[in-house]
């Protein structure tokens, strides 16, 4: 249990104790990450919640999840629960709620975090597929929690195109303030360039709503027919139908076939989303956001390309994706600081934030971090809502 915790969220302390215990270089740090910050445009775009349906709350988790007869699912599940603070799996949907909420409320200037619901895998027939369905978070769970912290939350609803009742559904959230969506196509089986999908976006359009969909590969997915549903380039569809899309991640790892090149050569998948963003059509249309991409898997190309490009910087956008910046072994300040991201001094002070607070560790983190070598970093308004999203 202690090599798990280790993994998972070895986080000693309360994020109420930080304050007592940062030390001044570390309190001076995290307040320069609030530099030009305005926080009431603060905003955390891709920030999950999960459940077991522990409380009747409807949540829904694969029960291989939860099976020693899947070592590899049970062992990522108990990282998570691990990275969440859940220790009383009879109350596990309340506790993970309450230890997000405890995260966010001692942050000084914490602004909004969005709380993604995320719907079932569907089949083509529009029937539900539970086998491949990893975790169900209905929207009226998010538009309920959203309700109860409005302070601290706002729901984003997950609709799967493939459902019968998809339009309703959608009409139904966006009646009651829900503006944006959360697609994972390679978790829910969708095809973002499938013409059936066409209704669905017409709609969204005429209700002015945002896609915010994955891209490049998902770890939770094992088939690879289901990871090239992550292809960046499967969303020009919805692109060209004039929805507003944000490439969740930048597509930041795994690679796909060309789907522009007969030849279907293997391209790295940031590529691929770097090439929609600069197709002069999708400017004010395609947008990024950076969760993920202080990880591991993606130092390198991917990182720096994204601190650098000054010209991308107005059309990048934040978010945790929380809880994995709670879990130890995906994020690396020894790795960041090798490479350049951050000093050693920076990495010392980032490291006792995440002690006490990793949502405030990965803001501060995304704060600081430059281009190896040179002073550039992300400028303030990446973190802050996005008007061209108008959400």
């Amino acid at each position: 249990m202690c090599l798990l915790h280790f993994v998972g969220g070895a986080s000693s302390h309360r994020p109420d104790e930080l304050k007592e215990g940062l030390s001044g270089p570390a309190v001076d740090l995290m307040k320069r990450a609030f530099d030009d910050i305005d926080p009431q445009r603060l905003v955390d775009y891709h920030t999950h919640i999960v459940g077991v349906g522990a409380g009747g709350t409807g949540n829904l988790l694969n029960p291989a999840m939860r099976s020693r007869r899947h070592p590899l699912k049970y062992l990522k599940f108990s990282v998570y629960l691990s990275a969440s603070g859940i220790k009383d799996m009879e109350n596990a949907d309340r506790e993970f709620v309450l230890r997000l909420a405890d995260q966010v409320r001692h942050i000084e200037h914490h602004g909004k975090y969005r709380l993604l619901a995320f719907d079932k895998n569907y089949n083509s027939d529009g029937t539900v597929n539970l086998e491949k369905t990893e975790f169900y978070t209905s929207n009226e769970y998010v538009f309920n929690l959203a309700a109860e912290f409005p302070d601290l939350f706002v729901a984003t609803m997950s609709v799967n195109p493939y459902r019968v009742d998809a339009i309703e559904e959608l009409e139904k959230w966006a009646a009651r303030g829900l503006k944006m969506i959360k697609w994972l196509p390679n978790a829910m089986g969708i095809s973002p360039s499938d013409p059936r999908c066409d209704p669905f976006y017409q709609r969204m359009r005429e209700l002015d709503l945002v896609l915010l969909s994955h891209t490049g590969e998902e770890k939770a997915v094992e088939a690879e027919e289901d990871q090239k549903l992550g292809n960046p380039l499967h969303l020009r569809r919805p692109l060209d139908h004039g929805i507003k899309v944000i490439a969740a991640h930048c597509a930041g790892l795994g690679e796909n076939p060309d789907l522009d090149s007969p030849h279907r050569r293997m391209v790295p998948n940031f590529l691929l989303f770097m090439r929609l963003m600069e197709e002069k059509k999708y400017e004010g249309l395609l947008f990024g956001d950076i969760s993920a991409m202080t990880q591991q898997n993606r130092i390198g190309l991917p990182l720096t390309t994204l601190l650098e490009r000054r010209d991308l910087h107005p059309r990048l956008v934040n978010g945790s994706d929380y809880p994995l910046p709670a879990i130890n072994i995906v994020i690396s300040t020894r790795a960041l600081a090798r490479a350049g991201y951050i000093t050693r001094e920076e990495r010392a002070w980032l490291n006792e934030m995440y002690d006490y607070n990793p949502l405030l560790f990965d803001f501060v983190l995304k704060r600081t971090m430059k281009v190896p070598g040179a002073g550039q970093r992300l400028p303030a308004s990446v973190f802050m809502a996005n008007p061209d999203l108008g959400v």
